[in-house]
This record gives structure tokens, C-alpha cells and sequence, in this order.
């Protein structure tokens, strides 16, 4: 069986195509593909046949999708969402939603209450509360909360757990406040396979009507938008 996953979250992207067996929790990750930032509308089909034609597979070989929903950009996200929910309409397959926050928390394999952490630019912080306990398929990561939080309330919520970030900036800051981090590399389509699979298995998957970007963050044109008069 082949799982499709997308990252379109950040400044460049990637697609993973990974062979999986039906109820074994093992992945095979075949090849992962980078996507360059701001062409992704432009990159992510093309890239994609040729993916799947490079390893003599078409579409419909695909039993299952994996996608990262948030946060991270507006327009990459968007991109990336409607190529899987197009997909899944019509091919009929399961579709994991990942968040970008839940791969960062599962990077750094530790079993324990966690804040996996992003800069959000404007002084804010993306951060996501979660309690890493193991279970049978891997690592079970059960959400306590997802916000964006100023750095101010980030460094005072941080204080007494273990901050998981990709961010070398902010891995520094963390250090210089005395605050236990771990510095991990930024989750990959690879990452988000894996990951998406657990959550297959676990039963854990939304149609493709339901996929919905988790921004966090209003946009900017609802953020400054006037009101009607």
C-alpha cells in the first residue's frame, strides 16, 4: 500500500511517498521530494507524477493520504490541503490531519508533558501542549491545547516543561531564560508519514469535506479588515 504525505506549511515543502502494510505500524519511507517555497501551486502536482511515475506507480495506487494542516502560511497551506482533498474525493481514501506543532512534539522522542514551539514572527509564538505516552503503534501525542501565545506569556507558560523547536533562535532564547529546550530538526514530509499513519491505524482521519487548515493566527485581511458601516 502507498501513503502520499504533504508539507506546504513553511517557506519550502515536500512530499513523501512511503509503503505501509495494512494494521503494521512500520513505514518505509521511498523517496521525499522538496518543494521550493512560494511555487508551490506551480510545483506540487508536476512533482507529484513524476514521483509516483519515477517508482511505476499512478494515483490510484494510493491508499492513503497524510497532510499538514497548520500552522504556518496561509497561501502554502491552501495549496497543499486542496491538492490532498481533490485527491482523496476521488480516489475514496483516509486522509490523516497533521499539525506541524505534533510533528515537532514527536521529533525529539521523548515520553513526557511537552510545548513544541515555532516562531511566529510579529513577537508571537505558535505553541502546542501535549503529553507523550506510548502505545502500541509508537508514541501517542494527546493534545492539551494549541495557541499563539506572545513571547512574554511563551517564556512564563514555559517554565516548567520541556520545550520541543526547530527555531535555533528561539532554542537560544529559551537557554539565555534558563528554560529546558531541545533543538530538533524541522519535520519533513518523511516525518509527517510516519506520523500520519499512526493516526490511520488509530483510526484517526477526516473526510476530505472536513479537512480544514488550523491556522491559529487570523490572516492579515481579518485581522485589519474594517467593519461594515
Amino acid at each position: 500500500m502507498l501513503l502520499l504525505a504533504i508539507d506546504t506549511s513553511g517557506k519550502n515543502g515536500s512530499i513523501a511517498l512511503a509503503q505501509v502494510a495494512s494494521g503494521q505500524p512500520k513505514v518505509d519511507v521511498i523517496e521525499v521530494i522538496p518543494l521550493t517555497g512560494g511555487t508551490f501551486s506551480a510545483q506540487l502536482i508536476p512533482q507529484l507524477s513524476a514521483l509516483l511515475a519515477k517508482h511505476g506507480y499512478s494515483k490510484s495506487d494510493i491508499a492513503a493520504f497524510a497532510a499538514v494542516s497548520g500552522p504556518g502560511s496561509f497561501t502554502g497551506l491552501r495549496v497543499g490541503l486542496a491538492a490532498i482533498k481533490a485527491l482523496a474525493e476521488i480516489l475514496q481514501k483516509p486522509i490523516a490531519s497533521i499539525s506541524l506543532l505534533e510533528a515537532i512534539a514527536h521529533s525529539a522522542q521523548q515520553t513526557d508533558r511537552v510545548l513544541a514551539a515555532l516562531d511566529a514572527c510579529r513577537n508571537e509564538i505558535y505553541v502546542g501542549d501535549y503529553e507523550i505516552t506510548p502505545d502500541k503503534f509508537s508514541n501517542l501525542a494527546r493534545l492539551h491545547s494549541e495557541r499563539l501565545l506572545s513571547r512574554e506569556e511563551f517564556l512564563t507558560e514555559a517554565q516548567t516543561k520541556l520545550v520541543i523547536t526547530p527555531d535555533a533562535r528561539l532554542d537560544e532564547l529559551l537557554r539565555v531564560s534558563e528554560i529546558s529546550s531541545r533543538l530538533v530538526n524541522p519535520p519533513t514530509a518523511a516525518d509527517v508519514a510516519r506520523l500520519g499513519w499512526q493516526h490511520i491505524l488509530r483510526g484517526q482521519t477526516v473526510s476530505p469535506d472536513d479537512l480544514e487548515a488550523n491556522y491559529i493566527r487570523r490572516s492579515d485581511a481579518e485581522i485589519f479588515s474594517k467593519p461594515n458601516q
